[in-house]
């Protein structure tokens, strides 16, 4: 299970943003966790196609499987045999990188603490990670990926090594790590899990049924399919440890400070399931919502409303039921193909469309149509869709966005860090509906959007849409040219920095 294999070329540059990770943790002594852990991944499977891995703890060892592909291909019944123990991790990948979408950079990683190893699963980027990787290798600590989270294991035990305590350990590195992360770790007998001080990415803690143990999962999903009931989040800068099965056995610490809440308001948007709740919010009722805002800010004659699948369909239905036009399918999505071993023909490629998505002619021909979907990023596959409704017969199509337009990149572990491919940067809404071969294209407006949102916290990061990051990012706006770029004098001073910590 632990080989490698050449990375398949993807059908097409997604027209949509890509989130980088699902991830899951698991106490619970007297359970299958490794199983436990399997059903979660497959929850969480939406957030990442690319590998999976599972690690677990047994009381007196780490043991971790990963490979490339979906989790229903990395694992089967011998794998999970093979993964006894206490306490696991699991995580399932979408690199932001083709560069990264290799088997070294798959995850959970592993570290060694004197001779104990752990194991880390990670969702999000990590902004200093190459200036950190410097300072690691200079201190003669090596590395088998270039992933960033990989530079966090290592910083985690590098410091646990040096404290004799995980928590001090992990609370170390977070205070030097910069960017957007949820991470789980595990040792041999407990499991950790922390959350940036922004609160960027998604994590929720749910309890077994009879204080049998507990979840820590990306998306409250990934706690309903193990049958965890929701407990509270992780709060942004926290750090958690369980090492028993009743309350006594989970503790929360507040690392460093909380910052200004920004949750990436695309978790709503498009990446989490409708069936999760974030934050207090229920991630259908949020989409919902949006198409009903997006329904009275750009209303329009039509005969049928229909959505893209799968975010696309919630706010399609709110469109509906605010403008009393009637809702209808209009695109069959196919939800078996996945990431595939099997590369199409050149000629399948060119309709690469068509793989995922075919209309359903009953419900288009001579229609006129509002086409609600969560967003458009590069543009492509929204022309292709189109021209397949045009195909199939609509006489007007009128396309509505349930998202501003995205004009600036992310930095924060979405795959949208160049600004020229962002088609809304170079180009005004007229021109891009004139691309799409769309009659009309509207987007909901940003305050639209943030009001469809009621969570608990008020605060998300909108950098996509408004140029404004949570956290520092320089003017070239590329990650990998800030990390490279850095000076000496950037590392804190000694009395309290990095070179102190070390």
């Amino acid at each position: 299970m632990l080989s490698s294999y050449d990375e398949p070329e993807r059908l097409d540059k997604q027209d949509k943003p890509e989130e980088a990770c699902g991830i899951i943790g698991i106490y619970a002594p007297d359970e299958d966790v490794s199983r436990l852990t399997y059903f979660g991944l497959h929850a969480l499977q939406h957030r990442g196609q690319e590998s999976a891995g599972i690690a677990v703890g047994d009381g007196s060892s780490v043991l971790a499987i990963k490979e490339m592909g979906l989790v229903t291909q990395v694992f089967d019944e011998n794998a999970l045999s093979a993964l006894t123990g206490m306490v696991a991790i699991g995580h399932t990948r979408y690199s932001t990188s083709e560069v990264y979408a290799n088997w070294d950079a798959a995850q959970p990683h592993l570290s060694t603490i004197s001779d104990e190893l752990i194991a880390l699963a990670h969702n999000g980027t990590l902004g200093n990670s190459l200036a950190l990787r410097r300072r690691l290798v200079e201190l003669g600590v090596t590395f088998r990926s270039s992933a960033d989270s990989e530079v966090a294991a290592k910083l985690i035990g590098y410091f646990t090594q040096e404290s004799h305590h995980m928590r001090e350990g992990i609370r170390r590195t977070m205070e030097l790590i910069e960017g957007a992360y949820a991470m789980v770790l595990i040792t041999q007998d407990a499991l950790y899990a922390f959350r940036d001080p922004f609160g960027i990415r998604p994590l929720v803690i749910g309890r077994l049924p009879h204080e049998h143990g507990w979840v820590v999962a990306s998306e409250t999903c990934g706690l309903d399919i193990v049958g965890a009931e929701y407990y509270r989040d992780v709060e942004p800068g926290e750090v958690i440890r369980i090492k028993g099965t009743g309350d006594d056995g989970l503790v929360i610490e507040q690392a460093v400070p909380a910052q200004k809440h920004a949750l990436c308001i695309f978790e709503y948007v498009y990446f989490a399931r409708p069936d999760s709740i974030i934050d207090g919010m229920g991630v259908y009722q949020a989409r919902e919502n949006m198409g009903r805002r997006l329904a009275l800010e750009a209303p329009v004659e039509a005969d049928t409303v229909i959505g893209v699948p799968d975010s696309g369909v919630p706010s399609a239905i709110g469109y509906a039921a605010e403008s009393g036009i009637p809702y209808s399918e209009g695109i069959v999505k196919n939800r078996y193909i996945g990431r595939t071993f099997i590369q199409p023909t050149q000629k399948l490629r060119q309709r690469g469309i068509r793989l995922k998505l075919n209309p359903l002619s009953s419900s288009i021909a001579g229609k006129r149509l509002v086409v609600v979907d969560d967003s458009i990023v590069r543009g492509n596959t929204s022309q292709q869709l189109v021209a397949m409704l045009r195909e199939a017969g609509a006489s007007e199509i009128h396309v509505r966005i349930v998202s501003p337009p995205v004009t600036w990149p992310c930095f924060y572990g979405i795959d949208t860090n160049a600004q020229e491919e962002l088609i809304s940067a170079t180009k005004s809404v007229e021109e891009i509906a004139e691309f799409l071969g769309a009659d009309s294209l509207a987007y909901i407006s940003h305050d639209g959007l943030v009001e469809c949102i009621q969570g608990n916290h008020s605060g998300y990061c909108t950098a996509c849409f408004t140029g404004v990051y949570p956290i520092r990012i320089t003017e070239k706006q590329q990650w990998a040219s800030f990390c490279e770029s850095m000076e000496p004098q950037w590392w804190p001073q000694e009395s309290q920095g990095m070179n102190s910590l070390f």
